[in-house]
């Protein structure tokens, strides 16, 4: 058997006309480029008028459902352009605490967004699913628990 080290990564380059860019820095643009797209998904199911798309006065069931895919979007690019920061180091324990804290924070977002749909919340199902003020409320904490896991990911000892 060959012995692999899983904290050596190989280098690889991609030619362009002025200097190598280093593979590393084009997947990281590509997981950013990820989370601005997820947050564009995300933009649109929270605000269907700034695309011209609103047709209800309400954010319904659809709408929900497109704000957590976007969510989920921006998530997994975020996620991997940070993993991508730690290079060739093993992250450390706040690191995977944040990789939990992202992930639980999604759980509560969709089961925050989709209360209704699944029986728990203020509009159960044989109505319309109808975001209330609880929803929104639990989404924002879902969020502040993404956003404080994507702070704890972060490699703060390495220079830039």
């Amino acid at each position: 058997m060959t012995d692999i080290q899983p904290s050596k990564v190989i280098t690889q380059t991609i030619e362009t006309e002025h200097s190598p860019v280093p593979l590393q820095k084009v997947r990281i643009r590509f997981a950013l480029f990820v989370t601005i797209i997820g947050f564009l998904i995300f933009l649109i199911g929270a605000k269907p008028g700034l695309f011209g798309m609103d047709r209800s006065p309400v954010v319904g069931f659809i709408q929900i459902t497109v704000m957590l895919i976007g969510l989920a979007v921006v998530c997994l690019g975020g996620y991997v352009a940070i993993h991508l920061l730690w290079r060739k180091e093993i992250p450390s324990i706040a690191a995977d605490i944040g990789q939990r804290l992202v992930s639980t924070g999604y759980v509560i977002t969709v089961f925050s967004g989709l209360a209704d749909v699944f029986g728990i919340g203020s509009h159960p199902l044989p109505g319309v699913p109808f975001f209330g003020v609880w929803q929104a409320r639990g989404m924002e904490i879902g969020c502040a628990v993404i956003a404080i896991g994507f702070i704890l990911m972060y490699p703060y000892h390495q220079k830039h």
